[in-house]
């Protein structure tokens, strides 16, 4: 926030209206003061010019006829006198002259005696030589802008009409009197005003400290400094508005609180959530998206941030942003690639305003390939068993309706049909007795005998029975270590993986095929590895070979008697008890199956 000018401020304008008020209360007492006393002066100098003609002509009228009286109307006589007492009259007077009835100047002051005896040429006099009031004018001087008060008054001798006494005065006087007093006023309206903007400057400081006080403190808010506040003041309506601020700062400071606790705890919901969380704006563009988000979809949020949704879900072509405020179902994602299968479910929830209108999208992004692979698995499950027993109850059926129809009758076909069907029989119990197994293994009920055994003599008593039994032209070459190595296991089921394992080996190895045994340690655990010379399994097909029912060559495994499930049944045997087990092959190479399991703790 920048610095406020002293000139922008708001105490510069309390100042300068306050100095203004002055100003105007100044101009307008002024105003009304002068004319006043203009009026007032200009009145009384001409009520004053006005008495003074007055008793001039009194007097000159008293002399006239004292004149008569004594000297038996002399003219010159009479124009001596009353030219005498002219000359004692104020020096203010401009000009003053005594006309007698037929126009002819009697007497006149020293200025203008030169027309004493002169019929009078002014208009004005000749105007009024005849009346018997006093009349009064103002005119302007035209050769020196001069302005005059001019007062006619009748001269009168007995009661007898004698001439008219013509006064002229400047009334400069009164203009100059009323200047200075102008001159002092305006002097007063300036030390006034001087008195005011230094007074104004302190009460407006003392009116703006605390709304100074209110703007620091409005930046440091700003700023997300909530410790400041504005000082004690009056208890005014500035006071009062300083309290409600500190109040307002103090709810601020605890809504900001609790805002940022309850952020906090969103990013770490958002941080944390196991389900990625995208948000967009009302135009469908990611505005957040939390980390889950990012190691679903495979992206940076830096990178996709205020870009479509449609196109980060890839979903441009088959929906547009209205579809998805009015989609109500979830939708299913394939984000799969060539090495990895990954599958999504997006949820999506308006977001609305307060006024109910949407205002962006909240989706939700699940991985769902496990559960989708899950459903695939067993929906692949039900039609593999469905169709392992389907073939050998069409056999049977087949074998059941000959024996119907007439085959019984042979001894030796009917024997040979019995004999098909019991093997089918044994077929199906086989297949059951697997299932069954399977399913005790998955069950959480499932309890281990697990007993310390020599693990390579073990081994070796399964091997011996498999040499004691064989049928085939198959050897066994076992590689063992010296001394014992004991491990904690259920023997049975350990013993069912093996048989499993080599079981599988023989049937697919060649007469004159050589079946390799080895057993190395590796750091805790001790490693079997079971490797035969058979045809081998593809490389594309070998991480589903612990699938359920799943068999590389079915023609040649369900010829050879085999369910499917055999290696299924190991894999979650081994991992029951704590170990690991997979497969390595190529076509036409052979195959080698590896499981590890732990040495019994007390070795170690």
């Amino acid at each position: 926030m920048n610095k406020v000018g002293f000139f922008k401020s708001i105490q510069f304008k309390v100042v300068l209206i306050y100095a203004l008020l002055i100003l105007l209360a100044m101009q307008l007492i002024g105003v009304y003061f002068t004319d006043r006393v203009k009026t007032i002066t200009l009145d009384s100098f001409e009520k004053s010019l006005e008495n003074q003609s007055q008793l001039i002509a009194w007097n000159v009228g008293e002399t006239i006829r004292e004149t008569q009286e004594s000297n038996a109307e002399d003219p010159n006589h009479i124009t001596d006198q009353i030219q005498n007492q002219l000359l004692e009259l104020d020096n203010n007077i401009r000009e003053i002259e005594v006309i007698d009835e037929n126009g002819v100047i009697v007497a006149a002051d020293e200025k203008h005696s030169n027309v004493i005896g002169k019929k009078t040429t002014n208009r004005l006099i000749i105007q009024n030589l005849s009346s018997n009031v006093t009349n009064k004018y103002r005119r302007t001087d035209h050769n020196n802008g001069e302005r005059v008060d001019i007062v006619t008054t009748p001269v009168k001798v007995d009661n007898r009409h004698f001439g008219v006494l013509y006064v002229e005065k400047s009334f400069e006087s009164v203009y100059e009197q009323l200047q200075r007093i102008n001159q002092i006023l305006a002097t007063a309206t300036v030390f006034a005003l001087v008195v005011t903007a230094v007074l104004g400057f302190f009460l407006a400081r003392n009116i703006t400290r605390p709304l100074v006080q209110m703007q620091r403190q409005v930046l440091a808010v700003s700023q997300g400094n909530f410790s400041r506040n504005v000082k004690g003041t009056e208890s005014d309506e500035i006071g009062q508005l300083a309290a409600s601020f500190n109040n307002m700062t103090m709810k601020l400071r605890e809504a900001n609180a609790t805002t940022e606790s309850e952020r906090r705890k969103l990013k770490s919901v958002l941080t944390y959530m196991t389900d990625g969380v995208i948000a967009t704006d009302r135009k469908g563009n990611v505005i957040l998206m939390n980390n889950r988000a990012e190691q679903l979809l495979n992206v940076y949020r830096q990178d996709v941030t205020g870009n479509s949704i449609l196109d980060l879900l890839r979903i441009r072509g088959e929906h547009k942003i209205m579809d998805l405020y009015e989609l109500n179902d979830s939708i299913v994602l394939d984000f799969s690639t060539d090495d990895e299968t990954i599958l999504l479910r997006a949820n999506f929830s308006v977001v609305k305003k307060d006024n109910g209108l949407a205002n962006g999208l909240i989706a939700v992004i699940h991985d769902v390939t496990e559960q989708e692979q899950v459903d695939m698995e067993r929906r692949e499950f039900v039609a593999n068993v469905s169709h392992e027993l389907r073939t050998p109850l069409t056999t049977m059926k087949s074998y059941l309706e000959a024996l119907q129809d007439g085959a019984v009758e042979d001894a030796a076909l009917a024997k040979k049909f019995l004999g098909v069907t019991q093997h089918e029989t044994e077929r199906m119990i086989r297949l059951v007795n697997d299932l069954l197994q399977l399913s005790r293994l998955g069950s959480k009920d499932q309890k281990l005998r697990l007993e310390r055994t020599d693990y390579v003599l073990f081994c070796g008593s399964i091997i011996d029975r498999f040499e004691m039994s064989k049928k085939q032209n198959i050897d066994f070459v076992r590689q063992f270590p010296k001394g014992s190595f004991y491990v904690q296991i259920d023997r049975d089921k350990l013993t069912q993986v093996i048989d499993n394992i080599i079981s599988n080996a023989m049937k697919y190895s060649p007469e004159g095929g050589i079946i390799t045994i080895r057993i190395t340690r590796r750091g805790r655990n001790i490693r079997t590895m079971i490797k035969d010379q058979g045809v081998g399994i593809p490389k594309e097909n070998l991480p589903k070979i612990f699938n359920r029912f799943y068999r590389v060559d079915r023609a040649r495994s369900r010829k050879l008697g085999g369910t499917g499930l055999g290696l299924a049944i190991a894999k979650e045997m081994i991992e029951a008890q704590g170990g690991e087990i997979w497969a390595e092959s190529d076509w036409n190479r052979g195959t080698t199956i590896y499981f590890v399991l732990p040495l019994d703790r007390r070795d170690l």
